[in-house]
């Protein structure tokens, strides 16, 4: 696609992103991950061997960093300080990569975020220059503060993560897609295509899903209606969709210069 999707100081060509958890093994993660088209790939740190547990397999012998950008995230922290050591501990991982994804979460039911320590952990992650996607609720002014702390992209949730809900609000999330400067991609909450397809349509720069894919019957497949969905909704989104009109019809065919009817011209004659 040549309408490129720019994150802080890098440049992608798909605007799906992925995740590599829950997939029964590394040669099917990486089968799907091929078929999506995805650039950016997502990493738990906390659960996936990157490296850190010698020994072990490696994410990294299916999806090495110089075929993909790996976006370490801090999936299963529950605090700003256990966010940022995580992530510290991913760029060192990483030889100094500093893209990643932020996420603090509230409590391991809903998986919600914790608003007030993502925004601590991001002040402090930009001051030590990350750029910083973050995960959030779909509330506009939440989100505008990231912008302002420095965030490069800001992820709101389209409903409970691995709920495939899909998008709950999209009231809020146009608010959010309004006001931004800088890239709103939907995190969490994507079940099927058509949820990816109406995000972009929204307006959204992005999607990024895991659950959807991984759980799907067919991981493989499921990628690959993803990446078309995702490129449909943005094609539609720019594209521009007709208005709608409640309660008034439109004739697709010309109303001027109508033939009239055999009968009716006997008449008239």
């Amino acid at each position: 696609m040549q309408d490129k999707l720019t994150i802080g100081t890098r440049t992608f060509s798909s605007r799906l992103l992925v995740g590599t958890g829950k997939y029964k093994d590394f040669p099917e993660t990486r089968d799907a991950i091929c078929e999506s088209g995805a650039e950016i790939v997502t990493v738990a740190i906390r659960r996936t061997n990157i490296g850190q547990t010698p020994g072990e397999p490696s994410l990294l012998e299916f999806i090495p960093p110089t075929e993909f950008t790996l976006l370490p995230n801090t999936a299963g922290c529950y605090s700003a300080t256990d966010a940022v050591r995580t992530l510290r501990l991913a760029r060192e991982l990483l030889d100094g990569h500093n893209l990643v994804k932020l996420e603090v979460l509230g409590d391991p039911k809903t998986l919600f975020p914790n608003v007030i320590e993502t925004i601590a952990a991001a002040k402090t992650l930009v001051a030590e220059g990350f750029e910083v996607m973050v995960y959030t609720s779909d509330d506009p002014i939440i989100a505008r503060q990231l912008e302002d702390i420095g965030c490069v992209a800001v992820m709101p949730l389209a409903s409970l993560i691995g709920s495939g809900m899909g998008i709950l609000n999209p009231w809020n999330l146009e608010i959010i897609i309004d006001q931004a400067k800088i890239p709103v991609l939907v995190d969490a909450g994507v079940g099927t295509a058509s949820d990816a397809a109406i995000a972009m349509e929204l307006g959204c720069d992005g999607v990024l899903m895991n659950t959807a894919i991984a759980g799907a019957k067919n991981p493989v497949l499921m990628a690959r209606a993803m990446r078309k969905a995702v490129e449909a909704g943005r094609d539609a989104f720019l594209a521009g969709r007709v208005p709608r009109k409640t309660y008034q019809a439109s004739p697709s065919s010309p109303q001027t210069g109508i033939i009239a009817p055999a009968a009716a011209k006997s008449q008239a004659a």
